[in-house]
């Protein structure tokens, strides 16, 4: 890389204050990066560097790191400047110790965990625990001050920092953005921000794109890429790059730190025209590219290779200094060339010119209160009554309603209770394009699809203040969620079920943050990530086999117990009450699955709040027991369902059951929170062993009609008594374009086929089974007579409602 502090198209006048000391202060910052990955003991060298004071195991990520603590130096000079209250967001989630050695140089590492106090002995504790058992993890992680982001899994930086930002007009999110996260497809997309980003009601992103070069073995697609082609991409996407790049620090530092001095000013100009009332930005949005060597500052070569500025620095640059005196010997030379001495007091604290370089308080950037520290608040949810969304529900299964409508017209009424003057609130709705074919469509009635590009004469519900976030990428819509819901709003992600697949490594990621979150201390329960499921694959009736896929129940279910929650509520008024009680929730990951078409409903609001308050009920009245039973008085055989579509199938089954088997001791159960299978000590919401024994018995045989994988169900029984009485029937990877019946009858969890499992697995043979069971496979075939040649479902199917005649 040439010495040049700048390319064509940047400025590089920087202010006249001299950088000596930021020059100081990033030099300590890279000391303690470089300390973290190799030193167990000696932290400020202040005796002769000796092999016991190496880690055993060199774990870590150099290569990003000093770019980082350039960054994070800089932003600390812009923010004792303009006291802008920032949040920084690292997509180069390996940069890890760059970002806690900024979090333990501000002092607020230190505030969260005082046995790492400012002194001699809270470094040594810092560099022990960096990637060691009992320590910390490599990434910029929970146990960060500061961080909404830890970069595990790279893609999502940009898309986090958008979601911070959304409804927060005072917020500036710097987000940098790794060459190596370039290249994935979430990045690509979410350089579209500024479609939907409102510079009168939200904050702002600065992304700073930081382009070393490498990834961990090989060049990457951007840093190799001309100036003059990144900034002409970036600015088709909708903003306006400048590049500072360099291996000089001093004026690379000079013309870093002019140009976010400029891409502040910009910003607020923009933002100060927009809320003055003179439309939106007048200009593209700011952004930098920044290109630095990989590794800079480390080993130039290490065995006469080269280093520094290439792939070689990605991870530990010096790997063998426990076995080989050279290396220790070099080590030692590349860690005194930051002059710790200089940075840090005889007693480890830091030189108080370089401490006097922190900003003040809350606006350190380990310690924003938008990233869920100490001083985080979250407002409560104003949720109106259920009453005035629930349907009447004269009896069970004699009406059809679709079920998601109700749901819509609540989220309409809390965007109205959550709205602000300029158009903001504290409650979003993301989907990818999907709002009205979801029936969600009542939020339109006070709110419009969020977007800030050209409005045509035919558009509809389409505008700058819109609080509907619509974009066809699930990727964008779970991240916006994602990362509004870190920094303490609400929301909830509503997609096609098959497509919900396209996220599912970002819920896994995000459940995993929520489950090291709950019990860190500097951290404060943030909103859940709330996942409705809808167009599933029972009901996708006008699209293929593409479209009929449950797996991200199967992605969630093993996740975290104290996180997560997977809902299948079978009607409208239990949909309402599971997410009332989601929206409410702090800490969780809930996953709601239930379809959009015309369903029959089964429980009028009370009786819904019963079911969802157990997890699961006996429907008594669908049953052939006595109500009196004793515990002693087990049924023949029990039928369950978890799903709305299977609760269907279910009911029909046991109307044949009562219809032609009288005498047949009948249970029928009600599944809603699927986590309760899970025996006890497993899961919060697991049923106690009474309360299983209540719904299932612990001998009787269970026919389980499931909304999506069979082979789920069984792992979350375990434990409970003699699994192999449950016979579980669901998607099976059977379907196409066809009939909502001929989709349980491919699958083999059509009523004709649960009343036939139920006659195999009674405890008695009733008198007339064998009749019944002639009739169920005769019915079998007529219905794959009829379906193909009257291109719909029998009339005895298609109109079935529930009698007990």
């Amino acid at each position: 890389m040439t010495s040049t502090a700048a390319r064509p198209g940047t400025t590089t006048d920087g202010p006249p204050e001299d950088l000596a000391l930021d020059l100081r202060f990033w030099a300590a910052a890279n000391y303690l990066t470089a300390a973290q990955i190799y030193l167990l003991d000696n932290p400020l060298l202040r005796e002769p560097l000796r092999r016991e004071h190496i880690k055993p195991r060199l774990l870590g990520h150099w290569g990003t790191s000093p770019g980082l603590t350039m960054i994070y130096t800089l932003l600390n000079r812009l923010i004792r400047r303009t006291g802008a209250e920032t949040l920084l967001v690292t997509g180069p989630g390996h940069g890890g110790p760059a970002v806690l050695a900024g979090a333990y140089l501000d002092g607020t590492y230190s505030e969260v965990r005082p046995e790492i106090g400012r002194d001699l002995a809270g470094l040594t504790r810092l560099v022990r625990e960096f990637s060691t058992p009992g320590g910390v993890s490599s990434h910029a992680g929970i146990h960060i001050p500061g961080s909404i982001h830890e970069g595990g899994e790279l893609g999502y930086a940009l898309v986090h920092a958008a979601g911070a930002v959304f409804d927060d007009p005072d917020l500036l999110a710097v987000c940098v953005v790794g060459d190596g996260e370039a290249e994935t497809g979430p990045l690509a997309g979410s350089w579209r921000l500024p479609a939907f980003l409102n510079p009168r009601r939200d904050g702002a992103v600065l992304p700073i794109l930081h382009l070393n070069g490498y990834k961990i073995s090989g060049p990457t697609i951007l840093g190799r890429t001309s100036d003059e082609d990144v900034c002409a991409y970036l600015r088709s996407q909708g903003w306006d790059p400048v590049v500072v790049a360099g291996d000089d620090p001093e004026p690379v530092f000079r013309a870093l730190d002019a140009a976010l001095t400029h891409a502040h000013a910009t910003i607020r100009e923009l933002q100060a025209g927009a809320r003055d009332g003179d439309g939106g930005p007048a200009h593209a949005w700011p952004a930098i590219v920044l290109r630095t060597p990989k590794g800079w500052t480390g080993p130039q070569e290490v065995d006469g290779v080269p280093v520094e500025g290439t792939f070689r620095s990605h991870q530990v640059p010096l790997a063998g200094v426990r076995d080989d005196p050279a290396h220790l010997a070099q080590l030692s030379r590349w860690l005194l060339s930051y002059r710790p001495q200089e940075c840090f007091t005889d007693d480890g604290r830091l030189v108080p010119d370089l401490a006097a370089l922190v900003p003040d308080g809350d606006l350190r950037i380990s310690a924003s209160t938008r990233a869920g520290g100490p001083r985080f608040r979250v407002r409560p949810l104003p949720l109106p009554p259920l009453e005035d969304y629930a349907i009447d529900v004269p009896g069970p299964g004699v009406v059809r309603h679709e079920t998601t409508r109700p749901l819509g017209e609540l989220l309409r009424d809390v965007l109205l209770r959550t709205g602000r003057p300029d158009g903001g609130g504290d409650f979003r709705l993301f989907s990818p394009d999907e709002t009205n074919s979801n029936r969600l469509g009542a939020v339109f009635e006070v709110t419009d699809r969020c977007w800030q590009l050209p409005v045509l004469p035919g558009d509809d519900s389409l505008g700058p203040d819109g609080r509907v976030m619509e974009v066809l990428s699930e990727h964008l819509c779970e991240g916006w969620l994602e990362g509004y819901t870190l920094t303490g709003r609400h929301g909830l992600f509503a997609t096609y079920e098959a497509f919900a697949m396209v996220s599912a490594s970002m819920i896994v990621q995000h459940a995993k943050w929520l489950q090291t979150a709950r019990n860190h201390p500097g951290r404060t329960p943030v909103p859940s990530l709330n996942v409705l499921l809808t167009s599933t694959t029972w009901r996708n009736d006008h699209n293929g086999f593409s479209h009929q896929g449950p797996g991200l129940i199967d992605t969630v279910a093993p996740l975290a117990p104290d996180v997560t929650r997977i809902w299948f509520p079978p009607d409208a008024n239990s949909t309402l009450v599971v997410a009332e009680q989601c929206l409410r929730s702090r800490g969780q990951l809930n996953l709601i699955v239930v379809d959009k078409q015309r369903h029959l409903q089964y429980l009028d609001l009370e009786a819904a709040r019963t079911l969802v308050s157990g997890g699961g009920c006996v429907w008594e009245w669908a049953g052939t027991e006595d109500p009196d039973r004793s515990r002693a008085d087990l049924p023949d055989v029990v039928l369950a369902a978890a799903g709305d579509v299977p609760t269907l199938e279910v009911l029909a089954a046991a109307q044949l059951l009562r219809q032609y088997v009288p005498h047949l001791r009948l249970r029928v159960v009600d599944v809603v929170d699927l986590m309760g299978l899970l025996p006890p000590g497993e899961h919060p919401a697991a049923f106690t062993e009474s309360r299983f024994h209540d719904l299932f018995t612990d001998t009787a045989d269970v026919v389980f009609a499931f909304h999506g994988h069979p082979r789920a169900i069984h792992p979350l029984l375990h434990g409970r008594p003699d699994v192999d009485r449950f016979h579980v029937r669901g998607f099976t990877e059977h379907g196409t374009t066809t009939t909502p019946f001929d989709m349980v009858v491919l699958n083999r969890m059509s009523r004709y086929d649960l009343v036939l499992e139920a006659l195999r697995r009674s405890r008695r043979v009733p008198e007339g089974g064998d009749r019944l069971a002639r009739l169920c496979r005769e019915q079998l075939a007529r219905h794959r007579a009829y379906v193909v040649e009257a291109l719909e479902d029998l009339p005895d199917v298609r109109d079935w409602t529930w009698s007990v005649s």
